[in-house]
């Protein structure tokens, strides 16, 4: 006699109980962290498989410190080693089917608000149009001393690290967030306009959650009543405060929601 597969039941009511959420809700903030792109290839710079599992880097300093805004004003050729490592590794990368899916999904709601954590750029070249690049995009350089911008497919195109301004002759630095540095005004006044405005269900992928602006809506939505879901393949400090969990890739848990939230449309 073979025993039930407990475990698959459980995920699959999960699942289930998700989908429901999903098909209830009129306005949804989705919460990405790196495990969004996971499925893209991309490493990250700690955790298993990613680029900097080991306590220090070549340079004898953590990352964190190497990829500080600190580091960048005092020696900005450390900062730009380690950035240009990370672009390396994840060139040629492509939003996966999870970036597609929450694309897909936008239309079918009033408000579907994608907070990234991420600095790929990912979410935006799969098609979603309503996301807040809370650290930035890696694919997009300014001068420290001007106005200048500009953006790069890849650091391939870039003939000095750390490059020079064409214009002033300034450092000149991806458009991200380093260690240490405060949220770019713009992005915070777009995630605080969107949480003033509410949501019945926030949907935290990929993301530990670490970060205070990262669980406050989550927190905020358990103890209102909302809707909560996570989707990570391991618990997290959000996790209690989720009253659905799905253990499981973003890709495919998220290709499995926009199916079902499909055939109930």
């Amino acid at each position: 006699m073979e025993t039930p597969d407990v475990q698959s039941e459980a995920d699959s009511n999960d699942m289930q109980q998700a989908a429901r959420m999903l098909a209830d809700a009129r306005r949804v903030l989705v919460i990405t962290g790196a495990g969004m792109s996971a499925d893209s290839g991309l490493p990250t710079y700690r955790g298993v498989g990613g680029l900097y599992d080991r306590d220090l880097t070549a340079d004898g300093i953590s990352i964190e410190e190497a990829l500080s805004g600190d580091m960048f004003e005092r020696d900005p050729s450390v900062s730009w080693k380690y950035i240009a490592e990370i672009e390396r590794a994840c060139r040629g990368a492509l939003p996966n089917d999870g970036h597609r899916a929450l694309a897909a999904m936008a239309p079918k709601f009033e408000r579907f608000c994608v907070l990234t954590q991420n600095v790929d750029g990912f979410h935006k070249s799969a098609g979603s149009r309503d996301v807040i690049e809370m650290h930035g995009t890696i694919h997009q350089l300014k001068c420290t001393q001007c106005h200048w911008q500009a953006t790069v497919e890849d650091y391939a195109a870039l003939v000095t690290l750390p490059p020079a301004c064409p214009d002033c002759g300034g450092v000149v630095r991806p458009d991200v967030v380093l260690f240490g540095e405060m949220l770019p005004e713009r992005a915070v006044s777009q995630y605080e306009q969107a949480l003033g405005e509410g949501f019945d269900l926030v949907m935290v992928v990929g993301t530990s959650a670490v970060f205070p602006y990262i669980a406050a809506p989550v927190q905020q939505a358990m103890m209102q009543r909302r809707a909560t879901l996570e989707i990570n393949p391991e618990r997290t400090d959000i996790s209690e405060y989720c009253g659905v969990c799905l253990r499981t890739s973003a890709a495919q848990a998220l290709m499995t929601l926009a199916r079902a939230l499909t055939a109930q449309v």
